[in-house]
């Protein structure tokens, strides 16, 4: 990729000082504090304006972490002294949002889902390529040290031939939760699969591979909402390997699981934990001394399902735009997740097997 240099303003108003990113957060919902205190932390990135459509909860945001506030997103992208947006606002606004931001010249940071349509996302992705803007997404858990010890174990050759996954997501979500006009719905969200055990399945297929099909069945049983509450799906990867998803927001009355798991011929590891952030098993063909010693040394939970690596996916992406390299999740990654997601979709509609492009 060729450099893409951040606005002549930012660098301009400090002659051979350090180079920053000036961000604004367009949506101050539940997420948006995460990636405002994520700012904070990384030294290169400032926060200077925020948006909402709720003026007073615009207003309320901007005085807590001390930035400008606009109602009208569009206001904020004509400040040429912002360089990057992070994107975060309902999930089927993803698409246009980022859209506008890079054809106003900003750099994007967009969460999870990248969009809930492929078309969607092959849009974001092409506009980002056409206007040299940097697209990267929210995936956190993969910068999460048991995530990375894991991708690096399976690279290096030390599972052997991967044969058997599985992604489990029980977690609980009380009716009030579908009742924001958004949540829960087909134009904005999707259900259980696609906004909760995204990250979940995102790492499945991160860490065995391309799919080649899934089979897949969903219900909406325990909530008054359009998409689904509960999902489960079998998978067939490029490999031959197996794997089983399993989401949903019904499991009463708390979260109760979120983890993934593989098994290969040298190798069986599980990472649960709040946030995928807790190695639970780890057989390892010649580790297996170490294992003990690994379940011991992380059994501090974050506070939420968030977790703590929101912040380096902020550093990630400023280095990225800073010396023109690619992202970590760059949009055509974050893609592989939405189209298996979809897949399961449509397999749970049709109730056939659904073949995928091998990615």
């Amino acid at each position: 990729m060729s450099e893409i240099p951040v606005s002549a303003t930012s660098l301009s108003e400090n002659p051979g000082s350090t180079p920053r990113l000036r961000f604004g957060i367009i949506g101050c919902g539940r997420i948006a504090p995460r990636h405002a205190q994520s700012l904070h932390q990384v030294t290169a990135a400032d926060l200077v304006a925020v948006a909402d459509i709720k003026p007073a909860r615009a207003q309320h945001f901007a005085q807590e972490y001390d930035a400008a506030p606009y109602s009208d997103y569009h206001e904020l992208l004509a400040r040429s002294d912002i360089d990057a947006v992070s994107v975060c606002v309902p999930s089927g606004l993803h698409a246009q949002v980022a859209i506008d931001a890079m054809q106003a010249g900003k750099h994007v940071l967009v969460e999870k889902p990248i969009a809930i349509t492929l078309a969607d996302a092959d849009r974001m992705i092409q506009v980002s390529q056409s206007c040299g803007r940097t697209l990267g997404v929210v995936l956190q858990n993969r910068y999460n040290h048991p995530m990375q010890a894991l991708r690096q174990a399976i690279d290096e050759g030390k599972l052997g031939r991967l044969h058997l996954g599985n992604a489990c997501v029980r977690w609980y979500r009380p009716q009030s939760y579908y009742e924001d006009d958004w949540h829960g719905t087909w134009a904005m969200d999707g259900g259980a699969l696609m906004n909760q055990s995204i990250h979940h399945i995102d790492a499945l297929q991160w860490l065995m591979g391309p799919v080649h099909s899934v089979q897949a069945y969903t219900a909406t049983l325990a909530h008054k909402m359009e998409a689904e509450d509960v999902g489960v799906a079998v998978v067939r990867f490029a490999n031959g390997a197996l794997a089983t998803i399993e989401g949903s927001t019904l499991t009463w009355p708390q979260n109760l699981e979120g983890s993934v798991a593989v098994f290969g011929e040298h190798g069986s590891v599980k990472i649960g934990g709040t946030a995928l952030n807790r190695i639970e098993l780890w057989k390892v063909a010649g580790e297996l001394e170490q294992e003990a010693e690994l379940l011991t040394s992380q059994r501090v939970d974050p506070p939420s399902v968030y977790g703590y690596s929101h912040r380096e996916v902020i550093r990630d992406f400023v280095h990225a735009v800073l010396t023109g390299s690619e992202a970590g999740t760059p949009g055509a990654e974050a893609r592989k997740s939405l189209a298996l997601v979809l897949a399961i979709y449509e397999s749970a509609r049709s109730g056939r097997e659904v073949l995928l492009d091998i990615v």
